[in-house]
């Protein structure tokens, strides 16, 4: 799956080889090569919610579900080395799953629990095009205005849409893909970054394709979107988020930082995306350089809250969320990437990347179910972001007929 791109090299988007979205350090998803007619998904607004769908069975999560559940993801932790992960599964009618694993600080052995915040990598994206939405909602923007209207400079920008931008159509150069810009953050990953600085490193780079020709997961496009933002509210992102986003939403445990500072309690987050390869404690390292596309913070309760409200649309309204949830195919048949939002085998949603730690919070309208896994490492598994492989090992028990994320499910001892 490859959006996840937020990491460095494999960071921040991904589609492709078990990397759905890939973090906001990362590689580029590799997506369709030509335009594809949109496939609309299904808009659920909350306040109508259907009743689950008889043909999309979901298990009563009982205790021999729960055993089954538990023996997959020891065994997935066993063969990635993952030190610690959360696993939330709810559907109404069929119980819950919610269980840890492993360690949430390797130097005191202290273990991972569900009150613990993480940061939330690409999953920021979903909160950056949901202000933009409801800037659409309020007539204040369009989706078909160019980039051009509101940032001046960008390559193309009198072609290239807010729409383009948001479903990952641009064209622009990820500017967490150019060697100098990793270079310089891996030589330092407490430094601060403006968004200019990362505009800077993406213009460097010729265009890749024509507006709206291709796929293409790029972090670029969600810079532009938080200026987009700042400059018609006339206000910071993170406020406008705070303000707008997390406080109507309920999210009281969510927050976009100003700073490389985590709220307690939280979990240390690991990766080996650092000069020398080797897994370091990535948990001080500064997010600025994600900042629209990947700077967030969160906790369980909090996603699986989120997840429910993203996919059903709950701040928007329906005219909007059905132009959200329309698709674009990305690299894995059945699957496809709205604005902000995927759409990966019927789970809803997006996930996150970042150095040290990935999420996976994910709705499965069908069924009314929310799967929610959070890690406190980024490091890959013969080239899968660990959270695909959680999401494979948990959906091959739950929804076989909805694998997360589309390819064969996660066979344990055979990985």
């Amino acid at each position: 799956m490859k959006p996840t791109h937020l990491r460095l090299r494999r960071a921040c988007a991904a589609a492709a080889a078990g990397v759905l979205i890939a973090p906001v350090f990362a590689a580029s998803a590799s997506a369709a090569t030509a335009p594809a007619p949109s496939t609309p998904v299904p808009s659920t607004p909350l306040s109508a919610a259907p009743s689950p769908d008889p043909d999309t069975p979901f298990p009563q999560l009982t205790p021999a579900v729960a055993a089954q559940l538990d023996a997959a993801i020891r065994q997935v932790m066993r063969q990635t080395k993952v030190p610690g992960v959360t696993v939330g599964l709810w559907a109404p009618g069929k119980g819950s799953y919610v269980k840890t694993f492993g360690v949430a600080d390797k130097a005191t052995g202290a273990p991972m629990t569900t009150g613990l915040h993480v940061r939330i990598g690409s999953e920021t994206k979903t909160f950056t095009v949901t202000a933009l939405l409801q800037l659409v909602d309020q007539r204040k923007a369009g989706l078909d205005d160019p980039i051009g209207k509101y940032v001046k400079g960008v390559p193309n920008g009198d072609r290239i849409t807010l729409r383009e931008l948001a479903g990952m159509r641009s064209g622009l150069f990820n500017y967490s893909l150019d060697e100098n810009f990793i270079k310089k953050l891996q030589a330092d990953p407490e430094q601060s970054f403006t968004p200019q600085q990362l505009l800077d490193s993406a213009f460097k780079h010729p265009a890749q394709f024509a507006p709206g020709a291709e796929f293409d997961y790029s972090n670029t496009n969600l810079i532009l979107l938080g200026l987009v933002v700042e400059k018609i509210t006339g206000r910071p992102l993170h406020e406008v988020i705070a303000e707008d986003v997390l406080a109507p939403a309920g999210l009281r445990r969510t927050v976009f930082p100003t700073s490389a500072a985590l709220p307690d309690p939280y979990a240390h987050g690991y990766t080996n995306q650092t000069a020398s390869g080797k897994i370091e404690d990535a948990t001080r390292w500064n997010p600025s350089w994600a900042w629209a596309a990947g700077e967030m913070i969160s906790d369980l309760e909090d996603l699986r809250s989120w997840a429910r409200t993203l996919a059903t649309g709950r701040l928007l309204t329906p005219a909007t969320q059905a132009e959200r949830l329309k698709t674009t195919p990305m690299n894995i048949q059945g699957d496809g990437y709205g604005l902000g939002i995927f759409n990966v085998q019927g789970w809803i949603g997006h996930n996150g990347s970042i150095p040290g730690y990935e999420v996976l919070p994910v709705y499965l309208p069908q069924a009314e179910a929310t799967m929610v896994i959070l890690l406190n490492t980024d490091a890959s598994y013969k080239g899968q972001e660990p959270s695909t492989l959680f999401g494979e090992a948990v959906t091959g028990i739950v929804t076989p007929d909805h694998v997360y994320p589309g390819h064969q499910p996660y066979v344990p001892g055979k990985g």
